[in-house]
């Protein structure tokens, strides 16, 4: 039995990779791990490239990347803004606590 050719499918056209896919999930990897202050960077640019596929219409292969490197960014900035509030909470009790410790006759 033969079935008459059809040719290949057309499914739409090829998956797209984002340019700062990579970058972003890079800087958002290296945050959790290395510099937390970097953080702030890949949530801002995750941010800019899910807002860029959203407006484009077209399907890009990379963007679960670009999320994950914004959650790390996110999770990094909070992590950050946490430790940074403790340590200033330490610093101001020790000033405080220094204040009313050292007491000149």
């Amino acid at each position: 039995m033969s079935y008459p050719h059809q040719g290949p499918g057309y499914y739409g056209p090829p998956p797209q990779s984002h340019p700062n896919g990579t970058t972003i999930l890079v800087l958002g990897i290296l945050s959790l791990v290395v510099c937390q202050i970097i953080g702030p960077f890949a949530w801002s640019m995750g941010n800019k490239a899910l807002r860029e596929i959203d407006e484009s219409g077209y399907y890009y292969e990379n963007r679960g990347h670009i999320q994950a490197g914004r959650i790390c960014g996110i999770i990094s900035t909070v992590l950050m803004i946490i430790s940074f509030g403790l340590m200033a909470l330490i610093f101001g009790v020790g000033i405080i606590g220094g204040a009313f410790t050292s007491t000149s006759y």
